[in-house]
């Protein structure tokens, strides 16, 4: 699947998520800690595949599923740049020490798997919208028609 693929997907599951709990009431910090992994792998299985195996995507404790993906992400599925003559299709854009690449069929991606920000309370709450497509705003790069694609999503 493309990164703006998941993107537009994942958008979508969000919403709903977040939709149905505004419905009910629940406030800001509700809303994110209702986002926990641990709540999440039995309340919402179909928003990640990793919940059914219950792996986790960080090895962190306390890990939050609100900001699954990062803002500082950057994709373009054409590619952002040429390293090495391989395709780069994603970064970091605050140039996380943690971050690594990986090459899969000749293109090189981001493994930001040892970062943590995006998935710790503070950072969420700090970033918090309700619309998850606000915070990652900047995520799809030049090229990526995002703005007209999500604004009536």
């Amino acid at each position: 699947m493309a990164y703006f693929d998941w993107f537009l997907a994942h958008n979508i599951k969000h919403q709903e998520i977040v939709k149905k709990l505004t419905c009910k009431g629940d406030d800001k910090e509700e809303i994110i800690a209702y986002f926990a992994y641990e709540h999440m792998c039995n309340a919402e299985p179909q928003f990640c595949p990793l919940y059914e195996s219950h792996e986790k995507c960080h090895t962190m404790d306390n890990l939050n599923c609100y900001l699954c993906a990062c803002p500082y992400f950057r994709f373009n599925d054409l590619g952002l740049k040429e390293i090495n003559g391989m395709c780069v299709k994603s970064e970091c854009s605050i140039h996380s020490r943690k971050a690594t690449w990986f090459i899969y069929e000749n293109v090189m991606h981001l493994d930001c798997s040892q970062c943590t920000i995006p998935h710790k309370t503070g950072f969420i709450r700090k970033h918090f919208d309700l619309m998850w497509k606000n915070i990652m705003s900047h995520s799809p790069v030049k090229g990526e028609a995002i703005a007209s694609i999500l604004k009536d999503r």
